[in-house]
């Protein structure tokens, strides 16, 4: 489903924003509140895991691993649910945002009513919820298809900013769009761990909203679009 490149002032475009956004908040939550472990940047995982399997820095080896295999699963049914649906877009995306709605909410109550600490059983529940929720978006979101708005990652968005840069001899295209992802993320992690501070709650409870608010905005726009 690859989609034409739309302007930032597209909805489409604005949501995917609005996503890598609640992407810092996500992995605020994981990697300062639960035991330097990463929920939607795998491969700061991968990496991660490496270090913990070598006993470098007392980094963890289980929550990364739990997070690799939440991520998979959700990104199998999202991979599903892509095919079940096919070209319908908006269906597409507002199923994706429904699970992920689901997944973090699911993980602010588990951080509500249990003890949640890292390399604890209710903080892995909340590290699978979490990693679940991202692996689903991602396979949605690599099913629409945007340039530079994967919603997770900034390395090729960083690497095209530059390489397409004027002072590279490129156009400068696309500039805008990828310095407005790595700001919302940069501003999500912020977020993310300003909120921290207050409780490990209300980050969750944020990047559920900012979901939630996602779908019940850019679906019906979405619609009315077609």
């Amino acid at each position: 489903m690859n989609a034409t490149t739309p302007s930032m002032r597209h909805p489409l475009a604005r949501s995917l924003l609005v996503l890598t956004f609640t992407t810092g908040v996500v992995d605020a939550v994981s990697y300062l509140g639960l035991g330097r472990v990463f929920t939607a940047n795998m491969t700061g995982n991968i990496v991660l895991l490496g270090f913990g399997v070598a006993g470098s820095g007392g980094l963890p080896v289980i929550a990364p691993l739990i997070s690799l295999g939440a991520f998979l699963a959700g990104a199998g049914v999202g991979g599903a649910t892509a095919v079940r649906l096919g070209a319908r877009q908006p269906g597409l995306l507002a199923r994706a945002l429904a699970m992920e709605v689901a997944a973090i909410a699911l993980a602010a109550l588990a951080a509500a009513v249990l003890d949640v600490r890292p390399r604890s059983v209710p903080g892995a529940i909340v590290i699978a919820l979490l990693a679940f929720a991202m692996g689903v978006r991602n396979a949605t979101v690599r099913r629409i298809a945007v340039p530079d708005l994967t919603t997770t990652v900034l390395t090729m968005t960083l690497t095209g900013l530059a390489a397409d840069s004027r002072a590279a001899g490129g156009s400068g295209g696309g500039s805008v769009r990828r310095i407005a992802a790595v700001v919302a993320m940069f501003a999500g992690a912020l977020a993310g761990a300003l909120a921290l501070k207050t409780s490990l709650v209300l980050p969750l409870v944020l990047a559920a909203v900012l979901a939630l608010a996602t779908w019940l905005v850019y679906v019906p726009l979405a619609r009315r679009s077609q």
